[in-house]
């Protein structure tokens, strides 16, 4: 959905309410999103399978970890209620599925936009194996005991026309007041 290095406008108006603490950018890519994560003051890490792309995500305040979360037997390297927040995007692997809100602390911040069903008609991705289902992140959410703060599931135009879910979720010990959807969370 977005370039190597911009950051989503979605991630960037919900990472605010990220609590200071740990934070993951999961699939991370070349860490836009962790960048982003580590400038608001966040120990970051980034992990993704890519060695290429953890070189260019690497920085300061960012750990980045090599990790192949979808070979078979792989480790869940993150531990119950160790991080402050979760960021995902342009990733779908369902079998993590039942993992993501595990390791978000008690007000932990999953923030999760990818590519959704009707995303064919525009182009790549088109594998349903990588579109979510009408409803799918929401599913995610009400498994993993997580509370919707936002959550939008149609077209965007830009930086390329294609079909996408995204949520912003929080843990059930989040202060739902602090979540300003009049003035954008900054």
């Amino acid at each position: 959905m977005h370039s190597l290095d911009t950051v989503s406008p979605w991630v960037a108006r919900w990472a605010p309410l990220i609590r200071p603490g740990q934070a993951l950018d999961l699939a991370c890519g070349r860490g836009r999103h962790a960048r982003l994560l580590a400038s608001l003051g966040h120990a970051v890490t980034a992990l993704d399978r890519d060695a290429q792309a953890l070189a260019a995500a690497a920085g300061q305040g960012i750990v980045t970890l090599q990790h192949d979360l979808e070979a078979p037997g792989a480790a869940w390297p993150f531990a119950p209620g160790s991080l402050a927040g979760i960021v995902v995007t342009n990733y779908l692997h369902r079998p993590l599925f039942g993992r993501i809100a595990a390791p978000l602390a008690p007000d932990g911040v999953l923030i999760y936009e990818t590519f959704a069903r009707g995303n064919e008609i525009f182009g790549k991705p088109s594998n349903p194996d990588f579109l979510l289902n009408p409803g799918e992140l929401l599913a995610l959410v009400a498994s993993g005991g997580l509370r919707v703060v936002a959550y939008e599931d149609g077209v965007v135009e830009s930086p390329k026309p294609a079909r996408v879910q995204r949520l912003c979720a929080v843990g059930q010990g989040f202060d739902l007041g602090a979540a300003r959807l009049d003035r954008g969370n900054l």
